[in-house]
Formats: C-alpha cells, sequence, structure tokens
C-alpha cells in the first residue's frame, strides 16, 4: 500500500487552480463561496447538471463527476445532497475542470509518477475547502499541535461549509499522517480526507472496525483508542490514535499514526504497517495458510497462493498425475518427469 498525496503538494497545487480561476473567471471566489452550485450554473465555460448519486463517478471522493468529453464539459452533482455538500462536489468538480483545461496545471500533474491520478482528486479537495473556508476562520478552531474531533466540530459549526469542506481543512492540520473521515450510522464511510496514508474509497464498510461500531452504539457517540481501518479484501490499514464524536446524525473521527492532539503523550505504535487477511488456498494439495495484498482474481474472487501460484479457478502451474496415488499434483511435487509424486516417493 502506498502514501496518500502530501497536504502541501495538494495545497500548492490547489493554490495554482485558484489563481488560474481568477484569470479565467475574475473575481469569481467570493461568488463561489456563498453558492458554488448557483454560481457555476451562470458560467458559460461548463454546464451544471444535478444527477442522481449512481450517476457519479464512484473513483472520485465527492457524489459528483466532471464529463470533459461534452461541449461544453460538464460538472455532474448528486441530488440527494445537501447544499453546503452539493457546493463541495460543484467546487470539487470545478478543480478538475481547471487541472484539465489549464497547460501548467497539466503539466504539474504529468510531473507526477503516476501522471496525477492522486494529486488531481486530492488537488479538487485542496481547492473546495480553500474557497469556502478562509484561514482566519480555520486558525480560530484549530490550534498549532493540530485538530481533535471536538475542533473540527466547532469549526462546522461557525462555517457556512459542509462536512466534507470541513473535513479537508482539517486534515491540512493535522500533526502526522492520518485521517479526517465522516461516516454515517451504519459505518460506511461517506468521505474522507487523508494526510500521507492510502485514502479509503467512499461507500467502503467500517463496520468490522471495533472503534467505530462503539460509537455507533454508544448514546453519547464518543470514543477514543487506537484502531486499524478496513481497505478493499479485508486489508487493514496501519494502527492509529483515533478519537470519533457524534456531528449532527453522522460521526466525525480524527486518526493520527502518532502526536494525538487529545493525548498528552501519543508515540508510533509497536506494531507499524498494514495487515491482510489471512487466507487459505483453496486447492486441497496445496491448503497453504497466507497473507494476500494483491488483488483476487476477477473470476473467482481468490486471491493467488504464493506457495502453488493458483487462485480458485486456474490454475498457473503445470500439472501432473501422479501414477500411484493417481491425484492430479503441481509439477513442482514430482521428483523427475516420469516418476511419482514426492508424497508416493
Amino acid at each position: 500500500m502506498s502514501g496518500g498525496v502530501p497536504r502541501s503538494q495538494a495545497r500548492a497545487q490547489a493554490v495554482r487552480m485558484l489563481t488560474e480561476l481568477d484569470t479565467a473567471w475574475p473575481d469569481s471566489a467570493d461568488l463561489l463561496a456563498g453558492g458554488a452550485l448557483h454560481a457555476l450554473q451562470s458560467w458559460e465555460q461548463v454546464a451544471v447538471r444535478i444527477v442522481a448519486e449512481s450517476q457519479t463517478d464512484a473513483g472520485c471522493s465527492v457524489a459528483g463527476a466532471y464529463l470533459d468529453r461534452a461541449q461544453p464539459p460538464v460538472i455532474a452533482v448528486a441530488t440527494a445532497a445537501s447544499s453546503a455538500r452539493q457546493d463541495f462536489t460543484a467546487l470539487h468538480e470545478l478543480g478538475h475542470h481547471l487541472q484539465r483545461t489549464c497547460d501548467a496545471l497539466i503539466e504539474q500533474l504529468l510531473a507526477q509518477p503516476d501522471d496525477g491520478f492522486a494529486l488531481e482528486d486530492a488537488a479538487c479537495d485542496a481547492f473546495a475547502a480553500a474557497v469556502l473556508l478562509p484561514e482566519p476562520l480555520v486558525n480560530r478552531h484549530i490550534p498549532s499541535r493540530g485538530p481533535t474531533a471536538d475542533d473540527v466540530v466547532a469549526l462546522w459549526h461557525d462555517a457556512h461549509a459542509s462536512r466534507a469542506a470541513v473535513c479537508v481543512r482539517a486534515s491540512e492540520r493535522l500533526p502526522a499522517p492520518g485521517h479526517v473521515l465522516l461516516l454515517d450510522t451504519d459505518a460506511t464511510l461517506v468521505f474522507g480526507a487523508s494526510h500521507r496514508l492510502p485514502p479509503l474509497r467512499r461507500g467502503s464498510d467500517q463496520s468490522s472496525v471495533g472503534l467505530i461500531t462503539d460509537a455507533i452504539n454508544r448514546a453519547s457517540g464518543r470514543v477514543t483508542g487506537r484502531t486499524r481501518l478496513t481497505y478493499r479484501d479485508d486489508i487493514q490499514g496501519e494502527e492509529l490514535y483515533a478519537q470519533i464524536v457524534p456531528i449532527d446524525g453522522y460521526l466525525l473521527a480524527v486518526l493520527v499514526l502518532d502526536s494525538a492532539p487529545w493525548r498528552t503523550f501519543s508515540p508510533p505504535t509497536a506494531a507499524p504497517g498494514p495487515r491482510a487477511a489471512w487466507r487459505i488456498c483453496e486447492w486441497p494439495d496445496c491448503d497453504h495458510h497466507f497473507q494476500a495484498f494483491s488483488r483476487p482474481c476477477e473470476r473467482c474472487g481468490a486471491p493467488v497462493c504464493p506457495a502453488c501460484d493458483r487462485c480458485a479457478c486456474v490454475p498457473k502451474v503445470a500439472e501432473r498425475t501422479c501414477p500411484r496415488c493417481n491425484l492430479v499434483q503441481p509439477a513442482s511435487m514430482f521428483v523427475n518427469a516420469e516418476g511419482p509424486c514426492r508424497d508416493c516417493s
């Protein structure tokens, strides 16, 4: 698992985006801050569409989509979202538009090892949050030591911005690698902002995380402790210090690798690194126990066993039938080309 985009890199790209916005649409930042979705509907360079959430980009951090092949390009925003969330989504998608139509911004993306795939989305979040939450307001609520979960909630109450925008701004002040997450009461990730850790997929199920289910089941909705978040295929991320509090029908979680602002002492964990779930090879002639970080087979859903190089549906190694036991065995189970298998030798 690779780390996420450094916040300094995302912020620097967002600053360049704000400059490009002022060039393409002078003095529009204040107009967008007062109601981005409404303001964008009057800008001729893009078309705004309100769509069902099922029509949005599942790979995007927000419930929206940017369709650059349309003329003019389309900014799509989910209809079910609140007005504040729609404004954040509209600004996020505007960020995609700026980064895909400005040569200088495109060059910044192409200079990245992944051609800017991760940076583009992170910069869109940083750009949207910068428009909606000015620096003086953020400074008033988030101290230099970094944000607690209560600090983030207080910022949201004082701002005219979505919870997602507040998560992004708070993540920019994290004192160590970590996340600021918004979850619903089913432990589904509604939005996540990450700093120097792999981001979690929007809509991912975090119900296997005990600390999150504890917060859901408690009347106060408040918990602190250590936990590991869940990525694809039951892979668990780094062990993190976590603080979770309620935020108007949702849960707000701040998680960091160390230097937790709500603790007087929080050194790095003694068991760093992600963890993969234990698997058992599907083939009875192998039955090997292993941990898998690689993606499973698209057809059978099983990971490839490192011992016999097979998933559950397609053998990846040559096989032979033993002349003594009549069992089909991997070629590695035979001493020579004509003799019996190792078990029968």
